[in-house]
């Protein structure tokens, strides 16, 4: 083996060993987000974690982010929901669909377009899917009727899943340029990786929109929808 190809072997097997290392941890700060932070509505709730997976996926790639997914909600299923199967498909999909679509869209075009329409995709698409998913598995859930559930779609299932959406994907503008400094500074992230070489950086007026969307989204959730916050 030359010392060429030896070399090179090594330096893939470095970056790989860091990327699952980043992956690791990303997928505890989405399991902790699961277990600290609760917003609930009737019966439903949701959390931050799809904005931790979204963000370590679009440095990482959305087969990450797929991965991440399925092992956050199997972890939570197995240890703190309450939701049993029905929440666990729940879980999955709202997520797979949120992070997999941004990030796909985002590690294609890397710059604020793509990360603006990555995000926008996301939103719409999760909140169309949840929709969906909730006319096929509600009725098993709560016992109730198709068309029960098809009347909570104006006031109840569209405003919740357009919120949960919207405020991910303000929080992933919020916090993207701080984790990758902080990936940076850690060794997660190297100057060969194409997430350092990215041309998207923010400033104060793109933080500055991101947390008033978050800002009205939570507004909307607890003054229209009559939503709680719990932590822990």
């Amino acid at each position: 083996m030359s010392k060429l190809s030896k070399s090179a072997k090594e330096t893939f097997s470095n970056k790989k060993i860091r990327t699952l290392a980043a992956v690791g941890v990303f997928s505890a700060l989405a399991y902790i987000c699961c277990v600290l932070f609760h917003f609930k509505v009737s019966f439903l709730s949701f959390d931050l974690k799809d904005a931790v997976m979204t963000i370590g996926a679009m440095f990482f790639g959305p087969a990450y982010g797929f991965s991440m997914s399925l092992l956050v909600s199997t972890i939570e299923l197995v240890t703190i929901s309450s939701t049993g199967i029905y929440g666990y498909i729940m879980n999955i999909l709202s997520s797979v669909v949120f992070v997999c679509i941004g990030s796909f869209v985002y590690t294609r075009t890397r710059n604020m377009l793509g990360a603006l329409l990555g995000m926008g995709l996301s939103v719409v698409m999760m909140t169309a899917v949840m929709i969906g998913a909730n006319l096929l598995i509600t009725p098993f859930y709560m016992g109730v009727t198709v068309d029960e559930v098809k009347a909570l779609i104006v006031p109840l299932l569209l405003p919740f899943n357009m919120t949960k959406a919207v405020f991910n994907a303000a929080l992933v503008f919020l916090l993207y340029k701080p984790i990758s400094t902080a990936l940076k500074s850690a060794g997660f992230l190297k100057s060969e990786d194409n997430a350092v070489r990215e041309k998207y950086r923010p400033n104060p007026l793109g933080l500055a929109i991101p947390l008033i969307v978050a800002i009205a989204a939570l507004l909307f959730f607890f003054l229209y929808l009559h939503g709680s916050f719990e932590i822990g």
